[in-house]
């Protein structure tokens, strides 16, 4: 079919549809109609160029995504586009292994690890090597591992790179037994799947080459969004034919937390050379005022490739500043606000209140059910996170890996059948000291004398009952096993007897499970396996749903890729956006300018910015500047509603700005810093608490002792191990995360 690409494209959308070989780098900001040139770049290789679908490799970072671009390539080109592999980096990553990782000494049955998964891994090597979660938290823990295979750094590698960090040390001990607990339990972390996929290009040449061969086009979406084990992948795949086309945008690169790399993308003309790049620089979406707003604020970042969008949108309102007296009242206005504007026409589906951290989403709830106004939240407790849905799956998962250590003692005593934590542990006691997994203990339980009575006989019918589901699993479709496994465990019975609204609803998300299951069965070659995989890799805002009409709650992180009529930016606070630390480190700033960026570029047609005079922080009530971000964008962009003061000058803003150890937001009002400079109270320290110390660094508290009228505090420190303190005599900084 032929098709006039020119007509259909702007001039740099064209030359990004048409320059095929060679690396290229398309910058495309936002609401620049970058899918729109990907999908034609696409339908122009396969049908301008000749190149086979099957040679085409096209990779997103989310489910939602890829499935919007298969959609739109198969629109275009027909049935050809499915022979493309297009799919998010796990996705495509998992596909490889579960051909390739026997070759690195795992099963092909591997099961994926969520992180309550992780969580419960974790925990157990941590009791196991008898760390208190005093000394680390499962959280700090795991971002420390997560953060090092991120950066492809593998356990042995981490001990040699902290050999005399003494924290450092203790997570080498947990990262090393971590590791060797997933692969018996055959099983991967979300982190792992790059990290081994990487190691099996380096480790096996020739499946590299089949690879390299059969990918002789690569495309990668949100490119400034990678992080190294991510950007090592992409350069090891597109190492023969150099035919890589990258697209993002540097102003949007916001995971920085999660080791998103920036430097991937600025980088990208070092790595190729000989790349093109080209800028999409006009943008579809927003008014005039919203784009010279967001480009006001994001012209203040020094790392960054330069360009400023444009549009043919008219100017559109200005941008609506409003200051509460506090969060509460905060809160009051937006539902107001969303109320009026509702009876004034539009519906709810078209408004987005976004905020910086989940923690903030509670006040407005309030006011949005106070107002009734229907809401979601996207990023509050997922489908699949819930107790019921995690059993289920966790006996699902156990069919098609019994290895998985994970969810056998999730279940191994649910519903109730005198299994208790004891047996458990000798189980698992047993296990270790034969360098076997606990179902391997379970096979032979006649021949170990382990057990005896009640519980003997419970372990015994706990295993017969998993093997003659496995058996059924193998026939059946995954529904069918859903529904067997529910019958013969009686896992609802508790439930349908219960009176509790709660538990009926438990029921209900059951029988939602059954709903995916089926409609999951419809699939050409459909498999308990592949149910599971396809469930792991779910994020939560593949879910979203743009159809309900429903005001959507969440943070800006979450609202990349979306766009809505009417935004509202909460909290817009120095101390809160931006957050304390942005004020402490530059490249803290930088990322929350572009978070900034992100949420403003969110808005079509309204955007409304507010803060609030003072605000409950931690329980604590606090008194925080309006945000330097407001600051940014020219007087004559906005307009201030109800009680919003005069704007302060730079000069003024520069008194009460968050900077090193400054204490005070507004004179005489405290605030979450008050005590840094004379040290901290002893209402704010505990064990667990961050801190720093002038001379020490970073540590952790893990004791405290009341001593007549002081407070003895033991530190672990980065670098230092632990030391002991007298709270009143010590210069000690909060850190927050």
């Amino acid at each position: 079919m032929e098709r006039d690409y020119q007509r259909l494209l702007n001039k740099e959308q064209y030359e990004a549809c048409t320059t095929v070989d060679g690396p290229v780098l398309i910058l495309a900001g936002a609401g620049s109609g970058k899918t729109r040139a990907i999908t034609h770049r696409i339908a122009y290789m396969i049908g301008e160029v000749g190149v086979p679908p099957w040679a085409i490799l096209a990779i997103t970072f989310t489910n939602k995504a890829a499935n919007e671009m298969k959609e739109r390539v198969r629109d275009l080109v027909g049935p050809e586009a499915d022979g493309m592999w297009i799919s998010t980096f796990h996705s495509s990553c998992v596909r490889i292994l579960r051909r390739n990782i026997d070759r690195l000494g795992y099963r092909k049955d591997f099961t994926i690890y969520d992180s309550y998964d992780q969580k419960a891994l974790i925990r157990q090597c941590m009791q196991e090597l008898k760390i208190s979660n005093k000394e680390f938290s499962e959280k700090d823990m795991l971002s420390a591992i997560s953060s090092a295979k991120d950066s492809l750094i593998t356990p042995a590698a981490y001990a040699k790179l902290n050999s005399t960090n003494f924290r450092k040390a203790r997570i080498v001990e947990v990262y090393e037994r971590y590791q060797r607990r997933l692969k018996q339990n055959s099983a991967l972390d979300f982190d792992d799947i790059i990290m081994l996929t990487v190691q099996l290009f380096q480790q096996e040449p020739e499946v590299l080459a089949f690879y390299q061969t059969k990918f002789r086009y690569i495309m990668v979406d949100e490119y400034q969004d990678t992080n190294h084990a991510q950007y090592q992948f992409i350069r090891l795949l597109s190492a023969a034919h150099q035919n890589i086309c990258v697209v993002g945008d540097d102003d949007q690169s916001i995971y920085r937390f999660r080791g998103a790399d920036l430097g991937n993308i600025l980088g990208f003309e070092s790595d190729y050379p000989s790349a093109k790049v080209i800028k999409l620089e006009e943008n579809y979406r927003s008014t005039e005022t919203i784009l010279k707003a967001a480009n006001s604020v994001i012209q203040n970042n020094q790392s960054r490739k330069k360009k400023t969008m444009r549009t043919a949108n008219p100017m559109g309102e200005k941008i609506r500043i409003y200051e509460a007296f506090s969060d509460a009242e905060e809160g009051k206005f937006v539902a107001k606000e969303v109320r009026r504007l509702f009876l004034d026409g539009r519906q709810y589906k078209e408004f987005a209140l976004l905020y910086r951290t989940n923690a903030q989403s509670r006040i407005f709830e309030e006011s949005l059910m106070r107002e009734g106004i229907p809401y979601r939240i996207v990023g509050g407790l997922k489908f699949y996170d819930r107790k019921e849905i995690k059993d289920v799956m966790a006996y699902l998962r156990l069919l098609n890996n019994p290895f998985d250590e994970v969810s056998l003692r999730r279940i191994i005593n649910v519903p109730k059948r005198s299994i208790g934590d004891v047996s458990v542990q000798k189980l698992a006691d047993c296990a270790r000291s034969r360098e076997e997994n606990m179902y391997d203990v379970l096979l032979d339980l006649e021949d170990l004398a382990l057990f005896s009575g009640r519980t003997l006989i419970s372990l015994i019918e706990f295993r017969d009952l998993l093997n003659n589901l496995m058996v059924d699993a193998a026939e059946f479709s995954v529904r069918d096993t859903l529904l067997a496994l529910l019958e013969r465990t009686q896992y609802l019975k508790a439930y349908e007897t219960s009176k509790d609204p709660e538990d009926q609803s438990r029921i209900e998300n059951v029988d939602e499970l059954l709903n995916a299951a089926a409609e999951y069965d419809q699939k050409d070659g459909a498999s308990l396996a592949g149910f599971l995989e396809e469930v792991a890799l779910i994020s939560d805002v593949d879910r979203y749903d743009e159809n309900a009409d429903a005001l959507v709650l969440m943070t800006v992180h979450s609202a990349k890729g979306l766009e809505f009529p009417v935004v509202f930016m909460v909290g817009m606070e120095n101390g809160l956006f931006p957050g304390h630390q942005a004020f402490d480190e530059p490249g803290e700033m930088e990322e929350a300018r572009r978070l900034a960026y992100v949420g403003i570029t969110r808005a079509r047609e309204l955007l409304y910015m507010t803060h609030a005079e003072m605000r409950r922080v931690f329980g604590r009530s606090v008194m925080y500047p309006p945000s330097n971000f407001i600051a940014d964008i020219p007087e004559e962009l906005k307009e201030a509603l109800g009680n919003t003061k005069p704007k302060m000058s730079r000069a003024d803003r520069a008194v009460t700005d968050f900077g090193g150890m400054h204490g005070l937001s507004r004179p005489a009002a405290p605030t979450i810093r008050t005590h840094v400079e004379k040290g901290l109270t002893p209402e704010e320290v505990k064990a667990g608490t961050k801190v720093s110390h002038p001379k020490f660094g970073h540590g952790m508290v893990v004791g405290v002792t009341k001593e007549s009228n002081d407070t003895k505090v033991q530190i672990v420190f980065d670098n230092y191990g632990i030391k002991t303190f007298m709270l009143s005599l010590t210069p000690l900084k909060l850190l927050l995360d």
